[in-house]
């Protein structure tokens, strides 16, 4: 069983990302499992109406998609789609410190290295001595625990996410899909999340 986490504090910070800009409140925690300074940023008016199910995104930090616009992924475009849509809805964004799948900025542009002599972005990882996909949302369930959410509807083409916040006792009512952000450059980044990650895409031929 994993302990509680609790909020540790709420900014309220006026953003602008993408198409979007609004004002939005930052919250902070303590007694998270892995260490880690995640934050779930509170969008929209989730909680609105009795009964109303949060719109959630956890969206794993990419220095080079969220902050650079590479466009060697779709990390970028899922994060300003997610603002938009999570704002809409009313929900929650957490933007979780698992850059490269969790194994850190360095390491996934050593990875980058070996992706540009063949690898895909999967066994890239694997070569280095990683998981292919290192990531636990231990810390995401309790952040959301820690918000008063056990139902939500998840903003995700990745059943893993699901299926982990399952596993800790949430329940996901509906798994929403994302926009699919294909470009001539990351299309094989992209191919192989939905052939070795199971995520629900469709690139077309």
């Amino acid at each position: 069983m994993v302990r509680p986490a609790t909020v540790r504090s709420r900014v309220t910070l006026p953003i602008r990302l993408g198409e979007v800009e609004t004002v939005a409140e930052v919250v902070t925690f303590n007694g998270l499992v892995d260490g880690l300074e995640h934050l779930a940023i509170v969008l929209g008016q989730p909680g609105a109406e009795p009964g109303d199910v949060p719109l959630v995104r956890l969206h794993s930090e990419c220095l080079t998609g969220d902050v650079l616009g590479s466009c060697r992924c779709d990390c970028g475009p899922q994060l300003h789609e997610a603002v938009d849509r999570v704002e809409a809805a009313g929900g929650y964004l957490l933007y979780l410190r698992q850059e490269g799948r969790g194994i850190g900025l360095y390491a996934k542009l050593d990875a980058y290295l070996l992706q540009d002599d063949g690898l895909d972005t999967y066994d890239a990882n694997l070569a280095l001595g990683y998981a292919a996909d290192a990531r636990d949302y231990t810390a995401a369930a309790q952040m959301l625990a820690a918000l008063g959410v056990d139902r939500l509807a998840l903003l995700s083409n990745n059943p893993d996410k699901a299926a982990q916040l399952a596993n800790h006792g949430l329940e996901v009512v509906e798994r929403v899909p994302t926009a699919v952000h294909l470009t001539s450059s990351n299309r094989r980044y992209l191919t192989a999340k939905a052939h070795r990650g199971s995520h629900a895409l469709e690139l077309g031929a």
